[in-house]
């Protein structure tokens, strides 16, 4: 009989994170990293507003002539959305909106990228992802039997953002990603780096079935280190410098702009949708609403009881999952009795394959001595 997973005194997080360490308190560290480390040096008052506009200032220097001062990766998702109507509209920016389809989009996410976009009047630009080699890739992973598998779409996706970037000269990158929402990372056992092409790499020399000629592969040295201090393309994550409310701000999107909401986060992606609410869940025993919710929590817009209360129900509707398990297999091309083995099959980690880990572990040790990096440990 397995044990009752340890939980949190203060947030939802619990031993299912293995790492998890607790004070004596009951209090995890994924906590008392936040308020040691992020807390105090986060700025969403006057200051973060201050040094907000000073950088747009220099965004809008660096655009003169040019057809757009910065991007915007924009998924159609809750953060990227309010993200664009904030540079847009409260800052002033041109932003050129930035979409990858990696063949996963829900139609729900299609609509609202559009209104968005028609709405604020802004262009948009798409990369399709080569299906082909996409889908080559996804099969790979789930052979390999490791719970990342979204790295596909998250590298293919953060890959071409950045090759555009450099090839166009783009100073800027927005980007949604937030300490109001996010500030409780996933454990690396759940989600491993998303950006270590040897592990990619290596899960695809194993099972793939094809090369990757076209697929976007990039690397940590690449755009932690070149883009950054040589090409001096910064990422800026303008969330982190102002007030940010999720239901706040998904009144405004949805009053103003006929935005739809998702039951869940990340949910834009069909193939994100099953994944996290499903395949992680009744095969690892990860449940990623403990990170959603526990960041929530700690920022202020939830309660430790209503979250308590949202994780006794299941993630994912039982009643219509082996539709979800049709539509994955069909879409890659196999039966779902085949997409079933590879639930029923022995369990996998990241470390089972070769992987970056230790260029990853100094590098965030550097990053935070020198205070780039304000996080604890995956």
């Amino acid at each position: 009989m397995s044990l009752k997973p340890k939980i949190c005194s203060n947030c939802v997080m619990d031993t299912t994170d293995s790492r998890i360490v607790f004070d004596q308190n009951g209090v995890c560290d994924h906590c008392n990293t936040f308020h040691s480390a992020i807390e105090p040096n986060w700025n969403t008052g006057e200051k973060g507003r201050g040094e907000m506009e000073r950088v747009v200032s220099k965004i809008k220097q660096a655009g003169k002539g040019r057809d757009f001062d910065c991007i915007i990766g924009m998924s159609g998702g809750f953060d990227s959305s309010y993200l664009t109507y904030l540079a847009a509209v409260e800052l002033g920016l041109r932003p050129l909106v930035f979409h990858v389809d990696t063949g996963w989009n829900t139609q729900h996410a299609v609509n609202n990228i559009e209104q968005l976009v028609d709405k604020l009047n802004l262009d948009l630009f798409t990369h399709v992802i080569p299906w082909e080699e996409m889908k080559d890739l996804q099969l790979a992973f789930f052979k390999s039997g490791v719970p990342h598998l979204d790295v596909p779409q998250d590298h293919a996706i953060f890959a071409t953002m950045y090759r555009f970037a450099a090839k166009y000269k783009v100073r800027y990158i927005f980007t949604g990603g937030n300490y109001s929402t996010e500030c409780v990372r996933n454990p690396l056992e759940w989600m491993y780096y998303q950006s270590d092409s040897v592990q990619l790499r290596d899960i695809h020399r194993r099972f793939g079935s094809a090369p990757l000629r076209e697929f976007p592969v990039t690397n940590i040295l690449w755009h932690k280190v070149w883009l950054p201090y040589v090409r001096r393309i910064r990422v800026f994550r303008a969330l982190d410098y102002m007030h940010y409310n999720k239901e706040e701000a998904k009144e405004l999107l949805i009053r103003e702009y006929g935005w739809q909401p998702y039951p869940q986060k990340h949910f834009e992606s069909r193939f994100t949708r099953f994944y996290e609410s499903y395949w992680l869940f009744e095969r690892f025993g990860f449940d990623v609403r403990k990170v959603q919710f526990s960041s929530l929590i700690l920022t202020g817009q939830m309660s430790r009881e209503e979250a308590l209360e949202q994780l006794k129900k299941l993630p994912y509707d039982k009643e219509t999952i082996h539709l979800e398990f049709e539509y994955i297999a069909n879409k890659l091309g196999i039966t779902p009795e085949e997409l079933r083995s590879y639930f029923t099959m022995p369990l996998r980690s990241f470390s089972d394959y070769r992987s970056q880990e230790s260029v990853y572990k100094l590098g965030a040790s550097v990053m935070r001595t020198i205070g780039l990096e304000r996080g604890g440990k995956r």
